[in-house]
């Protein structure tokens, strides 16, 4: 039996949206099916590492860009309902009382369950980040690169 093959474009940057994609992502890893998760833009900031800075050498603006914008899952908020972050702690308080993981446990779940993570080369361009702030083991890609994957994936998701 040929093995199925998933694509998720990742272009949201908000807690919610990021959670249910990789809620499907493990799902899929679950079911035997090969994963790969594709970051343009706003999706970018669930790949940024918290703990690391990006290199000297940013302009201005990407600097100030880089400051104002969220590093790595935790620091997402809500699409809907995030009342400056009350909303963001109400979920995950009902998340706890469910026993269900954050967002940072299902991201760390992905890549042990071998999701392939690739990032935007021109959305990280044009957002000014480099590849040394990001986490471990994301592939930076063109968009012919990822377009060859979604064209060979059996189902493409856009979030």
């Amino acid at each position: 039996m040929e093995e199925k093959q998933i694509n998720l474009l990742l272009f949201s940057g908000d807690y919610d949206k990021a959670l249910a994609a990789l809620i499907i992502a493990n799902g899929a890893c679950d079911l035997g099916v090969k994963v790969t998760m594709f970051f343009s833009f706003w999706g970018l900031m669930l790949l940024r590492d918290p703990e690391k800075m990006g290199p000297e050498d940013k302009s201005l603006y990407e600097k100030m860009f880089s400051a104002m914008t969220p590093r790595g899952p935790e620091q997402l908020t809500l699409s809907k309902m995030n009342f400056s972050g009350l909303g963001k702690n109400m979920l995950l308080k009902m998340m706890d009382d469910n026993k269900a993981p954050h967002l940072g446990e299902f991201l760390n779940g992905a890549r042990k369950n071998g999701v392939r993570f690739c990032a935007c080369k021109l959305s990280m361009e044009i957002m000014g980040f480099a590849s040394e702030e990001l986490i471990e083991n994301v592939e930076v890609i063109e968009v012919y690169d990822y377009l060859k994957d979604a064209m060979q994936a059996d189902m493409q998701l856009f979030i």
